[in-house]
């Protein structure tokens, strides 16, 4: 039985191979029709009821108040404008190159929290922001056929990956406030946006593209429920590492459903933002570790 740091990598891998089969069955709907806004509500569809049982045999339904709402709305609006962007540019980009610019979140974060939060980012820091966007350079290079991929696309990917790390801002400063009451709520907010515009942007899809819609609505909380307990069990430092598995699930499904193969500037750009999130990861595991030993100041 698997318990400790040990469940928390199994917990993240869990994750990163979630997320992978919700990009590729989502991806696979898109092609089929479906539209961004469709995703989202499936997404929410299907998650919610998969959450409550998940809080019902963990932490209780008493953890879903809140005595905070408006920031609990503000967090989904900026969390589901976020999305959207992705899964639009989902409908227009390979796999590969948005999961691989998704990840260029932790990049934006480090910039966010010395903009809003104030924090000191040293030069070590800014030294892998520079990797990472020196990786999208490369990616919007043209790839292996001599062709550019779609600069709307892209745009709306690196917004995507602004809007997370703008939501991991938010959750940062909602202490007090339990996950089960912040995974809910989001979701619950998303299930509304969603099926407003439904209306709009919504179409009658075959028996094989509603399954992948619902496929990709359940692979996504799992991956969300799993990543969410991995911080139980394990710290950061010790987890992000396995999220990159994500980006190998992404080529691997491109590859084999899509036919999509990663150019050459795709892999070199993603090589790049990986070793930019990686040193991020190892440089805040070192400060803490300096922290954890140094010796207490005597007063007096």
């Amino acid at each position: 039985m698997l318990s400790g740091p040990k469940l928390g990598i199994a917990l993240r891998i869990l994750s990163a191979v979630s997320f992978s089969v919700m990009g590729a069955l989502f991806k696979l709907a898109t092609m089929q029709g479906a539209s961004a806004p469709e995703l989202l509500f499936y997404r929410a569809l299907v998650g919610i009821p998969v959450l409550l049982i998940w809080v019902l045999m963990g932490p209780g339904l008493s953890q879903l108040g809140t005595k905070r709402p408006m920031m609990h709305a503000g967090r989904a609006l900026l969390g589901n404008a976020a999305i959207l962007c992705t899964f639009q540019a989902l409908t227009m980009l390979p796999l590969a190159e948005i999961t691989t610019i998704g990840f260029m979140a932790p990049v934006f974060a480090t910039i966010l929290s010395f903009l809003i939060l104030r924090e000191q980012v040293g030069p070590h820091r800014w030294f892998a922001v520079a990797c990472g966007f020196a990786g999208v350079a490369i990616i919007l290079q043209p790839g292996q056929s001599g062709q550019s991929l779609p600069a709307v696309g892209l745009a709306l990917a690196l917004i995507g990956a602004l809007g997370a790390a703008g939501v991991t801002i938010a959750v940062r400063q909602m202490r007090g406030e339990h996950v089960a009451a912040i995974v809910f709520w989001f979701m619950s907010l998303s299930l509304v946006t969603s099926a407003l515009m439904l209306p709009v942007f919504g179409h009658w899809h075959s028996w094989p593209t509603l399954l992948l819609l619902l496929g990709g609505g359940a692979a996504g909380i799992v991956a969300q429920i799993s990543m969410t307990s991995s911080l139980r069990h394990a710290a950061v430092s010790v987890l992000m590492p396995f999220d990159y598995i994500q980006l190998l699930g992404a080529i691997l499904f491109g590859w084999f459903l899509m036919s999509d193969v990663p150019g050459l500037t795709t892999l070199a750009g993603g090589a790049l933002i990986a070793l930019s999130g990686l040193y991020t990861v190892w440089r805040e595991y070192r400060l803490q570790r300096a922290q954890d030993v140094r010796p207490p100041q005597s007063v007096g």
